[in-house]
């Protein structure tokens, strides 16, 4: 080493802030690949409904699937969702159900329409793919209704908690509800990405805030179902004020949303460019 050479301290701080203070600017991120067999859908939200963009999507196409739908909450054997007038759903914006869905479907129709989403999920689904779906168990007419109607016969893999706050429970027959579930549905070659075998399947996460949608989804969700897949297209076949799309734009991944609300593509077109203006800070 020369006599005149000088010793550099390594710098403790964020890659994106040093270069920020080398380059006194943005951090410019490669430009993200766009599957040419999905130009045309990629990067944007369908105002459409969930099947239907999902039929015109090539088989085997998507690398990880990751939704929320509608529970259909409204259609409970309890009092406030079920007719209105409120009891402990008094302050829930689901009372009035979503702008173009009210979330009251007869048991049976609702569980044939989401068994009908999943088939349309695994036909788009790659071989090495997997579809993280979210959803709530609860407790009607006294047993628990736990979605197996809605799963059963999909290679569910694994069960992860979403740990979440609860809220008040007025029924004295079962405890305090404080998780909701999300399967891990996996095609056989489906393999987490590096090192995500080392989180746990219970996930500590509060729900969504600043959110004006009626059952926001939290955006950290989101991020770690789409960061513990390796690779490949991201699909919310019920986007809803654009969380997936958010977190895929966060991560620096391709993705495709459908929401049949108008309203709600409005609310995640405005998230979307709010994402976008963060990125050139």
């Amino acid at each position: 080493m020369s006599r005149n050479a000088l010793l550099i301290e390594p710098i403790q701080a964020e890659f994106g802030d040093v270069m920020r203070s080398l380059v006194h600017g943005p951090v410019l991120v490669p430009e993200r690949a766009v599957t040419p067999s999905l130009e045309k859908w990629s990067n944007k939200i369908h105002c459409m409904d969930a099947i239907e963009l999902m039929g015109k999507l090539p088989e085997e196409s998507i690398g990880v699937v990751v939704t929320s739908p509608p529970y259909n909450l409204k259609n409970s054997t309890g009092n406030g969702m079920k007719d209105g007038r409120g009891g402990k759903w008094a302050n829930a914006a689901l009372i009035n159900g979503y702008e173009d869905h009210d979330d009251t479907m007869p048991h049976d129709k609702y569980v044939e329409w989401q068994r009908n989403c999943l088939t349309a999920m695994m036909r788009v689904l790659r071989n090495d793919g997997a579809i993280f779906y979210n959803h709530k168990w609860r407790v009607q007419d006294g047993l628990l209704q736990d979605r197996h109607d809605i799963v059963s016969g999909f290679p569910v893999r694994q069960i992860i908690i979403w740990k979440r706050k609860g809220g008040i429970n007025f029924n004295a027959g079962y405890f305090l509800p404080t998780y909701e579930v999300i399967y891990l549905i996996a095609k056989p070659d489906f393999k987490l990405a590096p090192k995500a075998n080392a989180q746990g399947d219970v996930w500590e996460i509060p729900q969504a805030r600043d959110n004006s949608h009626p059952a926001p989804f939290p955006i950290e969700i989101a991020q770690r179902c789409i960061a513990a897949s390796p690779s490949g297209v991201v699909l919310d076949p019920f986007m809803g004020s654009g969380t997936s799309a958010v977190a895929a734009e966060i991560l620096n991944r391709e993705w495709i949303g459908a929401e049949i609300s108008k309203k709600y593509c409005e609310m995640a077109q405005r998230r979307l460019l709010e994402q976008a203006k963060n990125k050139l800070v």
